[in-house]
């Protein structure tokens, strides 16, 4: 069993990529220029039916030289540097920020390990799990609850959040679809709740198919949604708060999509099945900090409280290094306590390898090597959430 794990933690090393620009995943409130623009300080509220319908229109404004195929990809990737587009398909996907929905599909694995009940089409270790039609089904289970968690409701996430940016992107970053008029007011609503409501749908679908006497995933997909709108959206905003906004990003990238994984092939009867999780958004929120070290100018002059605005950088940084590290001995330890001595180890060493360029990195200057010190110890962090998952299955 322990091989056939093993096989399917290797397996998932291609995704390693995925991990190697984490400043790409949240570029809704950070960005390289100027702090003070970079603010999300309207305070409109969201009409569903709202009367803005501006007409779209071709746009070209001046983007930093880049090859067509670069910008191209990053314009379908939903990330800086995207190069002018017309096409309204492509527009609509950039919206959603395609990147982004790697660290929510990831997190969908995790939770189908941590069920122990995700079956394969042909096992090689063991002769008992090689019901190819059962792991069909399970593959176009756990294919559909990655297309809820990535496409529809991170893609809802990320439309709703670049919504209530509009207007300070108007001047930071005036080429992104919705200032630049490539997409109208209209469109932009209309995609919200379609992916809403298309998400809550395919939520509910998977409870029936999973034979949910309680609509388990509908109730985690209503709570997510819930959770990214008050994000974003006036007058909550939990973005403009350092711990809120910060936990509520480590909660909505570790433990939604696993607790949906989970459920969708397995039960969340056991209370480890929520504290562990809830531990890594601890260390997701440790995540989150880096983020704010290069924003801390603007967020002081703007009255937002981050971390590093309301604690200094130096107490910031050690605040950012103990939620990652101490959350993940702890993890470490629990697995040893309930005999999964293999997969402690299998963690331990996974921990110090950040625990090294945290030294190296975050501690000695996290505003000058924030990007650097996430792209070398961010993979670690992930490929041990996914060693938990399979030792709790």
């Amino acid at each position: 069993m322990i091989a056939a794990r093993f096989l399917i933690f290797v397996g998932l090393l291609q995704c390693l990529v995925a991990f190697q620009n984490p400043s790409a995943v949240h570029n809704g409130r950070h960005s390289t220029t100027s702090l003070k623009m970079r603010m999300r300080d309207q305070n409109d509220a969201f009409f569903p039916f709202g009367s803005g319908q501006k007409p779209r229109h071709d746009v070209s404004l001046p983007m930093a030289e880049q090859s067509d195929d670069q910008g191209q990809l990053r314009q379908l990737l939903g990330v800086k540097g995207a190069s002018t587009e017309t096409d309204i398909w492509k527009i609509r996907l950039q919206l959603t920020k395609p990147v982004t929905w790697i660290p929510l599909v990831w997190g969908v694995m995790c939770g189908a390990a941590a069920s122990g009940n995700y079956h394969w089409m042909w096992n090689p270790f063991d002769e008992a799990d090689r019901n190819v039609m059962l792991g069909l089904e399970d593959a176009a289970k756990g294919f559909v609850a990655m297309i809820l968690a990535g496409p529809f409701l991170t893609g809802y996430t990320q439309t709703i959040n670049d919504w209530y940016d509009r207007e300070i992107d108007a001047i930071n970053e005036p080429y992104r679809p919705i200032p630049s008029g490539a997409i109208s007011e209209g469109e932009v609503i209309f995609q919200i709740w379609f992916l809403l409501l298309g998400g809550m749908g395919i939520a509910y679908g998977l409870d029936v198919w999973a034979g949910h006497e309680f609509p388990t995933v509908l109730a985690l997909s209503i709570f997510g949604s819930w959770i990214s709108y008050i994000y974003s959206a006036p007058p909550l905003k939990l973005k403009q708060n350092g711990w809120a906004g910060n936990y509520a990003l480590g909660a909505s990238y570790i433990s939604l999509p696993w607790w949906c994984g989970q459920a969708v092939f397995g039960e969340l009867d056991r209370p480890v099945f929520f504290i562990l999780p809830i531990l890594y958004s601890i260390a997701g929120l440790g995540i989150a900090i880096v983020n704010d070290f290069k924003s801390i100018e603007g967020d002081r002059e703007l009255g937002l409280q981050s971390l590093p605005v309301a604690f200094g950088v130096d107490k910031a940084k050690w605040i950012c290094a103990g939620s990652v590290t101490l959350t993940q001995l702890g993890v470490a330890a629990y697995l040893a306590t309930i005999g999964e001595d293999t997969y402690a180890a299998i963690l331990l060493a996974l921990i110090l390898p950040q625990m090294y360029f945290q030294a190296t990195l975050l501690l000695p200057d996290p505003i000058e090597n924030d990007v650097k010190y996430q792209a070398s110890s961010q993979p670690f962090l992930v490929f041990g959430i996914l060693a938990t998952a399979l030792a709790l299955g």
